[in-house]
């Protein structure tokens, strides 16, 4: 059986990393409520080694007047992939960046790194309005 592919069709849905954060308007400003959004795929780079650092980021924020945008934050998480960073650098690097784009009441990232060397390591970054 033979088929045919549109590349085109598909190289238009595939998604790159990107650094650029969306966010929505918050639609329920007045009220003080957690987002909790978990992603167990994040990497980057040992900026020694070059050797691949795999985690769990845990975001928990409440909202002022705007929420992240749950697909520009799966691409800028996946932009740090080919990027040697120290564990509490890019778990910095990630809250300083989200609490620039949204001025949230509240946020906490936890960054779960796995094993290396027998040692694991979790970085947490917390920040109050």
């Amino acid at each position: 059986m033979t088929g045919s592919t549109n590349n085109e069709a598909l190289g238009a849905q595939m998604n790159y990393p990107e650094k650029e954060l969306e966010v929505f308007d918050n639609p329920n400003p007045e009220r003080d409520y957690h987002i909790r959004i978990d992603s167990p795929e994040f990497t980057c780079l040992c900026p020694k080694t070059g050797q691949p650092d795999f985690a769990e980021i845990k975001l928990d924020y409440v909202p002022d007047q705007c929420c992240v945008e749950l697909k520009s934050l799966k691409l800028y998480y996946w932009s740090f992939r080919d990027e040697g960073h120290f564990h509490e650098k890019v778990t910095n690097m990630i809250a300083d960046d989200l609490i620039k784009l949204l001025d949230p009441r509240y946020l906490k990232v936890q960054a779960v790194f796995n094993v290396r060397g027998g040692v694991y390591t979790t970085v947490e970054v917390e920040h109050k309005k």
